[in-house]
Order: C-alpha cells, then structure tokens, then sequence
C-alpha cells in the first residue's frame, strides 16, 4: 500500500520529533523549569546538638546537653523576587525551543527548494541533453553528404560534450540536496529512500502583499523577540532580588538546655549588620544587567526590521527577474510552437526545429533559476517574519516531543 507523500507540513514535523536541536532545547527548559522549583522553597531549618560532661561536678548529674533549631526568615519579598526570575527565564526558554523549531523549519524547506530545483533542472538537462545529441546525429549526416562544414559538427559536438556533463552534474546536485533535506530533518539519508516527496507548498504558496501588517506582527510576535522581553522581566526581577538583599534576613534559633539538672530555655536571633555595605554591588550588577538586557532587546528589534527589510527587498527583485523570464519563456513557448507549424509545412528542416527547442529548453532552465531563486527569497522573507508563508504553522512549543 503505498503511503502519503511527504510535504514541507510533514517533514517539518519529523525534524522537530528528531532533530537533536529540539532535544538540547527541551534539556534548556526542563533545567529552567526546575530552577522554578529551586527559588521557590524555603531554606531548611536546621538543628544543633551539644552534649557537655562536666568531670568535676557530678551532683546531680555531670551531663549538660542543649539543642537549638535554627530557622532562616526570609524577608521584603525574597524569595518571590527568586521565583519571579526564575520564572521569567523559563518563559524564555520556552520561547527558544519555539525559535528552535522555527529554524529547524527553515533549513527544512530550504533544502525542500533545492531539492525541488535540483529534481527540476535534472529534468530539464536530460530533455536538453536529447535534442543536442538528436541534433549532433543530424549535423553528422549533413557532414557526410557535403552538407555542413566542420566547424558546425565541432561546435555541435562540443554542445553535445557540455549537455553531457550537465547531466552528470544535475545528478549530483539532487545527490548533495537529498543529503542537505536528511540533515535538515535529523535522519540519514537512506530514511529518505522510497518515499514521495510533496513540494505544492513550494510551488503553490502565494505572494505576500501586506507587508506592513506582517511587520509589526513579526515585530510582536517572533519567538526571539518574545523570549528577549522575558530575559529582560528576569533581570527585572533579579535587581528586586538584590533590592530586598539590602536588609538583612533574620535566623531565629529557638532552644532548650538541661544543664546537670536544671531545664533552661533560650531564644537567639541573628540577622547580618549592614556596616560595611549595603548590598551596592550587586545592586549594581543587577541594575548593570537589566539595562544590559533593555539594549539586547532594542538591537534585537533593529536587526529584525533589517532583515525583513532586506527580505521584502530579495523578494522583490527576485519576483521582477521571474516575471521577466515568464514574459522570455512565453515568447520561446511561442516560437517552438511556431517552427513546429512551419516544420510541418515543409518550410524548415529538422536541424532548424532542433535548434529552436534547445533554446526553449534553455530558457526554461534560466526561468527555472529565477522561480528558484524568488522562491528562496520568499523563504527568507518567511525566516525573517516568522510567519506562515508556506502553508505550514508550526504547533505552539510547549514541549517540542509533544507538540506533533
């Protein structure tokens, strides 16, 4: 029974399911969960035991023996200041895992194009490569009646040579993609044997036109962007943390002592004496870092206007250079099918009807590179947006083994 074929949907969602990427990612954020955990509890008390023998008293009894519990208070929001910036910081590797998909995305339908592109031109070079050795054939037997010189079956010969050698080099360019589509998704290029691949989400999807709406969805919505402002609430809460350390904690100890016979009861209280310092330097450090990650943020916001920017540009020129070989593929469609009419009339010989559709074969391969490359222009713009352009949305990254 043979099985559905693999679209960009699909591949995309074998690579986060195996690429190991998504697996140091999720490794990130288990660590962050747990440090969740960690800034939430409450410091253990702890307890002292100190038996004493007094040798040269022994009435009633020479042993004293005292314990105490010691209890750390924790005061002025410590600890919810911790657990703010813990949790700010697994939001934020929440948010990577979610860009890691996103990159795994785009090196997937990256070599999705390539291999595309590569399959297509094998196709186109082989068709090619018949109509020069069909043409070479001819031009022979017109050099063997008197009909051509040398120079013509020299050049013909040579056009016949380079299609060769362009059939060679197409095959290894679908070879080195299908290895590039297995490493983008994870597995080893035999896991791609045997299987049809799908590529109408690359062929098919439409041309974005609102630009300035996916700008600002892009510039609100990215993963990175989002995972920037949560770094930025962890430094936040971070200068809270070193804020309240500015007072001291209190250890309160609680304790009994039987002292050779005698019950006796104490209470002690500690608390550190800010004389020194006054937590100044961490206070800075922390101010230091939370402005640290206000710029981060910024320079992040003008990098992604860039590379957006540089996108709608790509696809732009790339999209005038396909509409340009659309118009020169229209016009050698309509010659091909105009020396056909004339061939069939009897007003062109063979080698002149060849000779045509080898230039339509070729014009097919350069408007092959120019869809080519607005395709990958069209990629790189959805790189840059992180938004679905290809007909795909990925899953929310809660946890990438779940979200398939």
């Amino acid at each position: 029974m043979p099985t559905a074929p693999w679209d960009l949907h699909r591949l995309t969602l074998a690579a986060v399911f195996f690429h190991p990427d998504i697996e140091v990612a999720d490794a990130r954020l288990a660590v962050a969960e747990g440090a969740i955990r960690t800034a939430a509890q409450r410091p253990n008390p702890s307890f002292n035991l100190t038996p004493q023998f007094n040798a040269t008293n022994a009435i009633p009894t020479a042993w004293t023996i005292g314990t105490a519990v010691n209890l750390l208070l924790e005061l002025f929001g410590e600890r919810e200041a911790r657990t703010g910036e813990a949790k700010a910081l697994a939001e934020a590797a929440r948010f990577d895992v979610d860009s890691a998909s996103w990159q795994l995305r785009g090196r997937v339908r990256s070599a999705m194009v390539a291999l595309w592109s590569a399959e297509r031109r094998a196709t186109l070079v082989a068709q090619r490569r018949d109509l020069q050795i069909a043409l070479t054939g001819f031009v022979e037997r017109r050099l063997a009646v008197g009909e051509a010189s040398s120079l013509d079956m020299g050049r013909e010969r040579a056009s016949r040579d380079a299609a060769v050698l362009a059939v060679s080099d197409a095959a290894r360019d679908v070879a080195d993609t299908r290895v590039s589509l297995a490493t983008a998704i994870g597995v080893p290029v035999r896991a791609l044997d045997g299987i049809r691949l799908d590529y109408a989400a690359i062929t098919d999807a439409p041309p974005p036109t609102d630009f300035a709406t996916l700008r600002r969805t892009a510039l609100t919505t990215r993963s990175d962007i989002r995972a920037s402002l949560a770094r930025y609430a962890a430094s936040e809460a971070a200068l809270k943390l070193q804020a309240a350390n500015r007072f001291p904690n209190l250890a309160i100890g609680p304790g009994y002592q039987y002292d050779q016979g005698d019950n006796k009861f104490a209470l002690s209280i500690q608390a550190d004496l800010p004389i020194f310092n006054a937590n100044g330097g961490p206070i800075a450090e922390a101010a230091a870092r939370r402005r640290e990650a206000a710029a981060n943020f910024t320079a992040l916001q003008t990098q992604v206007i860039g590379d957006i920017d540089r996108a709608i540009a790509a696809y732009r020129t790339a999209s005038a250079s396909l509409a340009a070989a659309n118009a020169l593929a229209a016009q050698q469609a309509d010659r091909k099918a105009r020396n056909a009419r004339v061939f069939r009339a009897g007003a062109i010989d063979r080698v002149t009807l060849l000779t045509g559709e080898i230039e339509y074969a070729a014009g097919e391969d350069a408007r092959l590179q120019a869809l080519t490359a607005q395709r990958t222009a069209l990629g790189q713009l959805e790189d840059a947006l992180r938004v679905p352009i290809f007909s795909v949305a990925l899953p929310p990254a809660t946890s990438s083994r779940t979200a398939p």
